[in-house]
């Protein structure tokens, strides 16, 4: 990354940053779309079941993905104030706590999944879907967690195009695996739902030996000898990471968890409800990417010019960021407005079940546009480190305004099922204003200090 003047090179800048972000996260995305989908194609059945699944599986891997990447604005402040050699080290102590992360995420599940699924009223067969399918994915939770810092390290350093190639290379890898696991194609194992957790699992692995080889012999990260100089494990430097991660990561789990909890208090409802429920929340998780994408650029480029001391720069990408993703939010809001019915025949062959996701997709329109404020706004405060504020933010919109309004309207009101997404809509609106609040105030800290730093420095 280069330091930009005029607002023509920031937009450049941040075009360069976003766009392989971008490609990356919907390529992501596309690897939980076409298991949605393709489970959905071969029974609603196997599409309820892996929704139940993935309800359980989602927020633990985004939240703990979340702590670990904490190490994205460690890395880019260190880079801005001209201390790469300090990088290596970091990125060695953030894949430790990958591994060990993986490990308790591990004991935990094959502890406690049992538990949950005999606790919800599913159909025998529907529990034993999303059981084989998180007993499958669980293969591949370390290498996704060690994948998803190596990814942080390389876009920190503003080469997003890279992390988009290696991930572009893992989606014909799923797709294809999907193809020979779910539907038993090439005399492989006909295993429905199960078999989109196996391709998953394998795909993590490979992604992750791409990105070994790529950081290890090609440049610009090959200078920074991340595997050449292995060192220890170290508390301290956990704790620094922790410490930016954790709020990151609770902040990202509050948010898709209570995306679960919702799907998981629907089980009360008919099998062809949670499933169109399921399929309309994956679409959305789809449009996402637009802002998710957007908030990951500003937290590169906040904590590249924060770290470089260049406050109004840092707003002025702030800004740029978030009124983007207002305009995209807008424009894909249209589109779904319009193409409601296409987009839902794309997840099943029963009418009453392409139907019901038609509707659900309505509210996932305003949805999407308080996503485009919320999300690029907690980008820019993680790219000054202001995260804990952010979390708390998160858990009021989702915890304490949505998700009790939601579950009033669902169990009290005429809107039922629906009643869950107009709270989450509620919530997430009241979240976005306030987040918006927080981040003026931060960057008027942050101006405040820079200038007073300016006029004591001895001429």
């Amino acid at each position: 990354m280069q330091p930009t003047t005029t607002t023509w090179e920031k937009l450049k800048q941040f075009a360069i940053i976003l766009i392989p972000i971008l490609v990356t996260q919907l390529s992501l995305s596309a690897i939980t779309f076409f298991d949605t989908n393709m489970s959905g194609k071969f029974s609603s059945v196997d599409l309820a079941g892996v929704a139940i699944a993935t309800s359980i599986w989602i927020p633990v891997q985004t939240g703990l993905s979340g702590i670990l990447m904490g190490i994205t604005p460690i890395v880019s402040q260190l880079v801005g104030g001209r201390q790469e050699n300090k990088v290596a080290y970091q990125v060695n102590q953030a894949l430790w706590l990958s591994i060990l992360l993986a490990i308790v995420v591990l004991a935990i599940g094959y502890a406690a999944v049992p538990g949950i699924l005999g606790a919800m009223s599913l159909e025998p067969e529907v529990r034993r879907i999303a059981s084989q399918f998180l007993a499958a994915i669980s293969l591949g939770i370390i290498p996704l967690f060690a994948y998803t810092v190596l990814r942080s390290f390389i876009d920190a350093l503003g080469q997003t195009r890279i992390s988009m190639v290696i991930t572009l290379i893992s989606l014909p890898v799923n797709v294809s695996l999907n193809a020979l696991l779910i539907y038993g194609l090439w005399g492989f194992p006909r295993m429905g739902g199960v078999g989109a957790g196996l391709a998953s699992a394998i795909t993590y692995w490979t992604v992750l030996v791409i990105a070994i080889i790529t950081i290890h012999r090609q440049h610009p990260f090959s200078s920074f000898a991340v595997f050449r100089q292995l060192r220890g494990v170290s508390l301290s430097a956990w704790k620094g990471l922790l410490k930016i991660g954790v709020p990151i990561g609770f902040s990202i789990f509050l948010e898709t968890a209570v995306f679960a909890a919702v799907t998981l208090l629907m089980s009360n409802f008919d099998t062809a409800t949670i499933a169109a429920h399921q399929a309309a929340l994956n679409f959305a998780t789809t449009l996402y990417m637009l802002p998710l994408s957007i908030c990951m650029s500003l937290t590169i480029l906040v904590g590249y010019e924060a770290g470089s001391g260049r406050m109004k720069d840092a707003w002025k990408y702030a800004k740029l960021g978030i009124s983007t993703a207002v305009v995209l939010s807008l424009i894909t809001a249209v589109i779904l407005f319009v193409a409601g019915h296409q987009v839902a025949g794309l997840y099943s062959n029963e009418p009453a079940v392409v139907a019901l996701i038609q509707h659900f997709l309505l509210f996932a329109i305003f949805f999407q546009i308080s996503d485009a404020i919320a999300t690029p706004t907690q980008g820019a405060l993680r790219g000054y480190k202001d995260v804990n504020v952010a979390f708390m933010l998160a858990f009021l919109s989702f915890w304490v305004i949505g998700l009790p309004v939601g579950y009033v309207l669902a169990n009290y009101t005429d809107w039922q099922a629906f009643g869950y997404w107009i709270g989450l809509i509620t919530g997430l609106a009241v979240g976005a204003v306030l987040m918006l609040l927080r981040l003026v105030k931060v960057q008027g800290k942050f101006a405040r200090q820079a200038a007073s730093s300016t006029v004591s420095a001895p001429s």
